[in-house]
């Protein structure tokens, strides 16, 4: 399996925009490119860990969905 990579786009819930390899800070009024190596390599290792962690989702819910329920209408 591969490492999970970032997804261009919005992070989630935050003012940042993955475009071309490049984080950019974003509002209403305009947006500006992160050039701070430190700053960019935080937003790095943050859209892996949230790339990771939909991954995780996905395949708990591949997995749920491949169980067989031990009785049609009750509780596991």
């Amino acid at each position: 399996m591969s490492a999970p990579t970032p997804r261009p786009g919005r992070l989630e819930r935050s003012p940042v925009v993955l475009r071309d390899g490049q984080w950019w800070l974003v509002s209403g009024v305009g947006s500006i490119i992160a050039t701070d190596p430190v700053f960019t390599s935080v937003l790095d290792g943050f859209a892996v860990a949230m790339a990771a962690a939909d991954q995780a989702v996905a395949d708990l819910r591949a997995r749920h969905d491949e169980l067989p329920s031990s009785d049609a209408g009750g509780r596991r």
